[in-house]
């Protein structure tokens, strides 16, 4: 967590450095460190102890400095010394999608607008229409960019989420006494965007002191203090004897967290309470109702004797269902699988045994093939699929067929080299504007595995986006669309693509469909993954990791797929090498 909380502080400090015109050089190079803090895969403290960090191209002493400041004090004095240089609210601007550093620069100096509301009203007064660069049509995708940013606010990213409850939990888990501690809600459901965050935490009572039935009341009262009296509290909201609440500071954002004490003998019961969903829970209290029993967060009870609590999964078995895992607990179709016995055995990350979507740095990776491949053995991965970006994709420095070429030869002598692992030879070639593919045939038929996907043109209409990614998939040697619908959460919202078209021309193609694990995109998302699996459409999981850490979103994605009922037979990379190049071949001519 401390890599991506520096690489956040240096992206800060380069964005209020472009706002304020500083010197361009030292922006670039703030960015660059940003992103190599962000790409390593070891902890940088770790890295910093060994020398190595010193080591690295494109860090110099000032920038090492200013990290070893942070290791040791958990500050960075000069990005507070950059916060005061502007106003606190203008960096709220930058979280509007469509507006960077360059847009801020100028309705700040020009309009001296600061926060939101001023810019949307230097919007409907047409001073914003009026600056160089904007005009009516950039206003009209700033304004997109607010109402998609209002409708978000509130909600944060699945990691941002989890690093904030990791944060949490180990914190408690330190106290002693401490029994249990379960994340809840929308979290241990893996929702792709959480509100609060919830923790339910069980502690030791005190014999001899505490008054029949009120142990948990003596216990739950020190655990609620040593959670908001914690360094990382910003405000306290609530602070009860079996509650508190509290917006805690996790360096980069903001976050609301609830910490609930509940005694051991309901645990189960308050476990299956608090996550939830809503519309899970009302379905169960209906059968308990229609059953003569009561359900709720202390347990489930026949008149005045318990009959569960404790245990989770016996409030399902009490109720003549399976075990629901939280993962499906939506409302959609779970509850009645269960009764009948019927529910699907969901995805496992153990049962992924290879990354089909990861970049190095011949395109925009941070590391070699070789470094790559090694880090996926380490992870127990039996291959892994190189894609490194096309040629269209200048900014990512997308290779050339010549390039790709000399890539196939490259990997191909690696294969002999390296034991226990097989690289696969790969691109994530882009889909044109005019829908054609960025190689030709010939080349592509010279890779194990294709994968496609739309960087450009994302705000076409719903014919032009849905037409080229249909186009694509009518190429023999396209095995897969990656992040279909190209979101990015709370940045960028989905293009407007037909996907029920899209899955139906995936099944008539032989052409599978991604889950892109990173937590920006979860793309395809959850009910689209359960529409694909009906349609009998593989589906790929894949990092789009772009350093060796990124192999670790691989649980994201498998998550996201579980949530639309996925299992090990949907899902093409728990297969062999062997069985996904023979899969891939079924759609090629010949």
């Amino acid at each position: 967590m401390q890599n991506s909380i520096i690489s956040e502080l240096f992206d800060q400090m380069a964005d209020i450095m472009e706002i304020l015109g500083e010197d361009r050089f030292r922006i670039s190079t703030y960015r660059r460190v940003a992103r190599i803090i962000s790409d390593t895969p070891a902890d940088v403290e770790t890295v910093l102890a060994t020398g190595q960090l010193a080591k690295t191209p494109g860090i110099g002493k000032s920038s090492i400095a200013k990290i070893e400041e942070f290791v040791k004090t958990g500050k960075m004095t000069a990005h507070q010394q950059w916060l005061t240089k502007i106003p606190p609210t203008l960096l709220e601007l930058l979280t509007i999608p469509g507006m960077g550093p360059k847009g801020v620069k100028a309705v700040y100096e020009k309009l001296k607008v600061t926060t939101i509301a001023e810019l949307k009203d230097a919007i409907e007064t047409g001073s914003l229409a009026k600056l160089p660069g904007f005009g009516d049509k950039k206003g009209a995708a700033i304004t997109r960019g607010i109402e998609f940013l209002e409708k978000s606010t509130g909600r944060i990213r699945l990691d941002q989420a989890l690093e904030a409850a990791q944060l949490v939990s180990e914190h408690l888990q330190s106290l002693s006494g401490i029994e249990r501690i379960q994340p809840a809600g929308s979290l241990r459901r893996r929702a792709e965007t959480i509100g609060d965050v919830d923790i339910l935490v069980c502690g030791h009572g005190h014999p001899g002191r505490a008054r029949a039935g009120s142990s948990c009341y003596l216990k739950g009262k020190q655990i609620i203090e040593a959670f908001t009296d914690a360094g990382f509290v910003q405000e306290i909201l609530a602070a009860g004897p079996t509650k508190g609440s509290a917006i805690i500071q996790t360096q980069t954002i903001p976050v609301h967290v609830d910490v609930r004490v509940v005694p051991e003998k309901s645990f189960g019961a308050a476990a299956q309470y608090f996550t939830g969903s809503k519309q899970h829970n009302v379905r169960l209290r209906e059968i308990a109702v229609k059953a003569k029993l009561k359900l709720n967060e202390y347990g489930l009870f026949k008149a005045d004797r318990m009959l569960a609590g404790p245990i989770e999964e016996e409030i399902y078995q009490k109720l003549g269902l399976d075990y629901i895992d939280p993962l499906l607990r939506e409302d959609r179709g779970e509850v009645e699988r269960a009764a009948t016995h019927s529910l699907p055995e969901l995805l496992q990350p153990g049962d992924i045994k290879g990354d089909l979507h990861v970049h190095t740095n011949a395109s925009d990776g941070n590391c070699d093939i070789s470094e790559i491949a090694r880090a996926a053995k380490r992870v127990g991965y039996k291959y892994i699929c190189i894609t490194d970006h096309s040629r269209s994709s200048a900014i990512a420095n997308g290779l050339s067929p010549k390039r790709l070429a000399r890539q196939i030869k490259q990997i191909r002598k690696l294969n002999e080299q390296l034991k226990g692992i097989t690289i696969l030879t790969g691109t994530e070639v882009d889909i044109l504007a005019d829908s054609s593919l960025d190689f030709d045939n010939k080349l592509l038929a010279d890779l194990d595995f294709v994968i496609a996907a739309i960087h450009s043109g994302l705000a076409g209409s719903r014919e032009k986006v849905t037409t080229r990614t249909l186009k694509a998939m009518d190429n023999p040697y396209v095995n897969c669309i990656a992040h279909p619908t190209g979101r990015l959460i709370g940045q960028r919202e989905p293009m407007d693509i037909d996907i029920a078209a899209v899955i139906k021309h995936a099944a008539q193609t032989h052409t599978a469909l991604e889950v892109n694990a990173n937590p920006w995109r979860l793309d395809l998302k959850d009910t689209h993954c359960r529409m694909t699996i009906e349609a009998q459409v593989m589906l790929v999981i894949g990092t789009d990791a772009h350093s060796t850490a990124g192999l670790g979103l691989m649980p994201f994605g498998v998550a996201t797929a579980a949530r639309g009922w996925a299992t090990k037979a949907d899902v093409l990379n728990t297969f062999s090498a062997a069985k996904i190049k023979t899969w891939a071949k079924r759609k090629r001519p010949g």
